[in-house]
């Protein structure tokens, strides 16, 4: 069990899907965990090409921050797709998505990101902010991404627009508890 103080059910473990490591079952694990076999077994990605739980990590204003990104996919070597759960609205979620995708990579631009509530998703281009597609079936399969493979970007991130992107994370996925303030995270920077 957690020692961290959580608004979420918790079940006891699970075992993810993609790694084998131990988690704590909760009702959002349960529905990452669904997401990440839904990529394998019926959107045709190998688990070679799915990582699992990145975070990005920022700190502004006292205030720290770890953005969750849920799912990174991979195509010939390249992170072309990240895909961020969370329950509740989907619109709130796309411009943190956005910025998640141009500084996951140190390298590149990750062209393509997802945001997802369990019920409706959103296909979202990165560079240009715009939503491609709506609905559960918006998360593209591997063959999909494979069509538009060829004419996606992968151009560095301007690195003086980085730190702006690190702010919109940093703003807009700061958890605030029912107390009004940040959850503390034991032996976190800011926690």
């Amino acid at each position: 069990m957690s020692d961290i103080p959580t608004h979420h059910m918790i079940y006891g473990h699970c075992t993810d899907y993609i790694t084998g490591q131990k988690l704590v079952d909760t009702d959002d694990e349960r529905f990452r965990q669904e997401l990440a076999r839904t990529m394998v077994e019926e959107k045709g990605w190998a688990k070679g090409d799915v990582e699992m739980r990145h975070t990005i990590e920022t700190l502004f204003n006292g205030q720290f921050v770890a953005s969750k990104i849920t799912i990174t996919l991979s195509m010939d070597g390249k992170r072309c797709l990240i895909i961020r759960y969370a329950p509740g609205s989907l619109v709130t979620r796309e411009r943190s998505a956005v910025a998640a995708a141009r500084v996951l990579d140190d390298s590149y631009q990750i062209p393509l990101a997802v945001v997802t509530n369990g019920r409706d998703a959103e296909l979202l281009d990165t560079y240009s902010a715009e939503v491609l597609a709506q609905g559960m079936e918006a998360i593209p399969t591997r063959q999909e991404v494979a069509k538009m493979f060829p004419e996606l970007r992968f151009e560095p991130y301007d690195d003086q627009k980085r730190e702006r992107e690190l702010r919109v994370l940093n703003a807009f996925d700061l958890e605030v508890c029912c107390a009004g303030g940040p959850c503390a995270l034991p032996n976190a920077k800011e926690g």
